[in-house]
């Protein structure tokens, strides 16, 4: 079995600062995304993962951000865009005050004699075979971050074909609102 993950699924790194996962509630208008990654982008912030869906309402949307570096550099960037027209909240969450999950599909090379194998990883991580051919097959995995990393990890003892992955969705834990 060769280990083969291509350049799709980024090796985790420690970049000296923590990660954070933003939640922004948003008018449903063009442009508003543009502007809030503007915001990133002038402070020096790089977007790991974003989510944007339209809230019960259509005139609302929900965007969670993923993103890695200081926490004074965060603080500002929240001030900012909580500042930006359109823009109704923004706040910062962790795993103390919401519940934050991801999904991920794996596509592997496997043979009829390692499919076992891989289905006790899928079976192990609580996933679900989506498509299987006599060659290869994909997995759907979800989960916080650290879980979808390690299934990623064990599915590396096959060649991994490609990874994709939804980036972060959160939601505040009890009758607070995200």
């Amino acid at each position: 079995m060769s280990t083969s993950v291509i350049s799709d699924t980024p090796a985790t790194e420690d970049l000296g600062a923590g990660t954070h996962t933003l939640s922004v509630f948003v008018n449903n208008k063009a442009g508003v995304l543009m502007r809030i990654c503007q915001v990133f982008a002038r402070r020096g912030f790089n977007i790991d993962s974003l989510v944007v869906s339209q809230g019960r309402s259509q005139r609302f949307s929900r965007m969670t951000i993923g993103i890695s570096g200081d926490p004074q550099g965060l603080e500002q960037i929240i001030k900012q865009v909580s500042k930006l027209i359109d823009v109704i909240h923004c706040s910062e969450h962790n795993s103390d005050d919401a519940v934050t999950r991801e999904l991920c599909m794996v596509k592997i090379k496997c043979s009829p004699s390692e499919r076992s194998q891989a289905l006790q990883i899928t079976e192990h991580f609580s996933g679900k075979t989506v498509d299987l051919t006599p060659s290869s097959m994909i997995v759907m995995i979800t989960g916080d971050s650290p879980k979808i990393d390690a299934a990623i990890t064990m599915f590396s003892q096959f060649e991994i074909i490609e990874t994709v992955r939804t980036g972060k969705v959160v939601m505040a834990r009890g009758e607070q609102p995200t």
